[in-house]
C-alpha cells in the first residue's frame, strides 16, 4: 500500500491538541476508541504554549518582584531589587516545557497516535493529514474538531514590528519602558498589569466604560483603582483609530467623545478578541459541517455538528473562549461518541481573570438572576473581615453570593480579591449541585483561611453574619 492511496481506518480523529483536543482524545481512548490526534504546532495548543500557562508564569514573576519591593510592612527590607527579564523568560519557557512534556506522556500512556501536521477533509468521513514528509489518508468513524482560535487582527493595527498580538507580548526579551494596550478585556488587563509591575508605563485604551467589561462594576472598580494606583493610565469610552510606528516606537491616535488624542510608546499590544480557526484549507464544507455567520461551528447539546459523525468543541463553538470550557466539552463529545448520555450544561462554567486583585465569577449575577425572574437574596462579605486576608496584608476585595430567595439555592457568585481564582471553585460546586446557603454556612471551614469568606458570605445572605455588623 502506498501511503495516501488508501485510507487508514481509525475510530476517532481529533483535530487540534489544545486543552479541548487532548482531553477529548484521552477520554475517547479511556472509552476504548482508537484515537489519532493531529496538530500543526506544539501539543497543548495556545493555552499551554502561548496563552494561559506562559502568561501566568510571567504574572507570578511580576508578583514576586512587586512583593520584594513592598515588603517593609512585614519588617522585610530588600534593597536594589532588580529584574533579569531573560531569566524570567527562561523560567516561563521551563514551565511550558514541563507542561508540554506532561501532555506528551499522557497521550503516549493512553496509546494515542500523534501526527504533527495539518488536516484537510476529503468528504464526510475521510481526511488527509499532511506535513513536509508524508500525507496519509484516514477514514474515521467519528471526528472531534478542536482547532481553537487566533487573535483578531485589525486593519488599522496589523501585527508586526512594534504592533504585538498577545503571542508576541509574551516573548519580549526585555521589559519595555512603555506599552499601549488596545482592549481592556482579560488579556489586555492581565498583560498590561503584568508589565506595569515590572516597571513599564502602561496606557490601556478601552472602548467601553470600564476595563473587564464582562464583570460586575463593583469588581472592575477595585481592579481599575489598583491599576491607577500603580501608574496605569486607563482611557475608557475611547476609539482607537490608527497607529504609526518607527524603529524605536509606535504612536496611536484615538478619540474620546470626539476629541482626538495620541500616545506614543515602545510597543502596542492589540487584544480585541479572538477569531475561530474554521477557515483556510480545513475543508469543513466538504465534511458537511455548517458554520454560523461568525465562523463558529453549529453544534447540538453534545457538540454534534450538522455531520453526525463530527463533533466540535472549544473556541470554534458558541460561548466564551475558555480552556476549561473546551476541556469540559471535549469530555462530553468523547462520551457522546461512546454512546453515553452526556450533554453540556454551562450553568457552572467559571470565568477567572488574573489581574491584581483577581476576579472570578460563576453562575448568574444579581441582575441576570432578576432578569430571569428569580426572587433574589444577595450579599457581599469583605475580605477585610477575614483574618487570613488581613494577615497576608490583602484586605481588598469581597465575595458576593446570589441565591434564590424562595429556597435559598445558590444561583451564582462573584469574587474579587487574593486567590479569587481558587475561591470560585467551591462556589462553582455549589451552583453545579444546587446547594443552598445553609449547605455552605453549615460546612465547617478551617481557620484561618480565605475559604472562611465563602462561609461567612453565605451566613451574611442568610442574615446572621458573625464578622460584620448586620444592618
Amino acid at each position: 500500500m502506498v501511503v495516501g492511496d488508501a485510507s487508514i481506518d481509525i475510530d476517532t480523529l481529533v483535530v487540534g491538541a489544545g486543552p479541548g483536543g487532548y482531553v477529548a482524545a484521552i477520554r475517547a481512548a479511556q472509552l476504548g476508541q482508537k484515537v489519532l490526534i493531529v496538530d500543526k504546532a506544539e501539543l497543548g495548543g495556545v493555552c499551554l504554549n502561548r496563552g494561559c500557562i506562559p502568561s501566568k508564569a510571567l504574572i507570578a514573576a511580576a508578583h514576586q518582584y512587586e512583593s520584594a519591593q513592598h515588603a517593609e510592612v512585614f519588617g522585610v527590607k530588600a534593597e536594589k531589587v532588580t529584574v533579569d527579564f531573560k531569566k524570567t523568560q527562561e523560567f516561563k519557557s521551563s514551565v511550558v516545557k514541563k507542561m508540554t512534556q506532561g501532555v506528551t506522556g499522557l497521550l503516549k500512556g493512553n496509546k494515542i497516535e500523534v501526527f504533527n501536521g495539518e488536516v484537510m477533509f476529503i468528504n464526510e468521513n475521510e481526511a488527509r493529514c499532511f506535513n513536509d514528509h508524508e500525507s496519509p489518508r484516514y477514514r474515521f468513524k467519528h471526528c472531534i474538531l478542536a482547532t481553537g482560535s487566533r487573535p483578531i487582527e485589525l486593519k488599522a493595527f496589523p501585527f508586526g514590528g512594534r504592533i504585538l498580538s498577545s503571542t508576541e507580548a509574551l516573548e519580549l526579551q526585555e521589559v519595555p519602558s512603555s506599552l499601549i494596550v488596545i482592549g481592556g478585556g482579560y488579556i489586555g488587563a492581565e498583560l498590561g498589569q503584568m508589565y506595569s509591575k515590572f516597571g513599564t508605563k502602561v496606557t490601556i485604551i478601552e472602548g467601553m466604560d470600564t476595563v473587564l467589561p464582562g464583570f460586575d462594576k463593583d469588581m472592575t472598580r477595585l481592579v481599575a483603582k489598583n491599576m491607577a494606583k500603580t501608574g496605569i493610565e486607563i482611557v475608557t469610552n475611547a476609539k482607537a483609530e490608527s497607529a504609526e510606528q518607527t524603529d524605536k516606537n509606535v504612536t496611536v491616535k484615538y478619540s474620546v467623545n470626539g476629541e482626538s488624542k495620541e500616545v506614543t510608546a515602545d510597543y502596542l499590544l492589540v487584544t480585541v478578541g479572538r477569531r475561530p480557526n474554521t477557515d483556510g484549507d480545513l475543508g469543513l464544507d466538504l465534511a458537511g459541517v455548517e458554520l454560523t455567520d461568525r465562523g463558529l461551528v453549529k453544534v447540538d447539546h453534545q457538540g454534534r455538528t450538522s455531520n453526525p459523525k463530527i463533533f466540535a468543541i472549544g473556541d470554534i463553538v458558541a460561548g466564551p473562549a475558555l480552556a476549561h470550557k473546551a476541556s469540559y466539552e471535549g469530555k462530553v463529545a468523547a462520551e457522546a461518541i461512546a454512546g453515553l448520555p452526556s450533554v453540556v450544561d454551562y450553568k457552572a462554567i467559571p470565568a477567572v481573570v488574573f489581574t491584581d486583585p483577581e476576579c472570578a465569577s460563576v453562575g448568574l449575577t444579581e441582575s441576570e438572576a432578576k432578569e430571569k425572574g428569580y426572587k433574589v437574596k444577595a450579599g457581599k462579605f469583605p475580605f477585610a473581615g477575614n483574618g487570613r486576608a488581613t494577615s497576608l496584608n490583602q484586605p481588598d476585595g469581597f465575595i458576593k453570593i446570589v441565591a434564590n430567595a424562595d429556597n435559598h439555592v445558590v444561583l451564582g457568585a462573584q469574587v474579587v480579591g487574593i486567590e479569587a481564582s481558587n475561591l470560585i471553585a467551591e462556589l462553582g460546586l455549589a451552583v453545579e449541585m444546587g446547594a443552598t446557603l445553609e449547605d455552605i454556612s453549615l460546612t465547617i471551614h478551617a481557620h484561618p483561611t480565605l475559604g472562611e469568606i465563602v462561609m461567612e458570605t453565605a451566613e451574611l445572605v442568610e442574615g446572621h453574619p458573625i464578622h460584620v455588623i448586620s444592618r
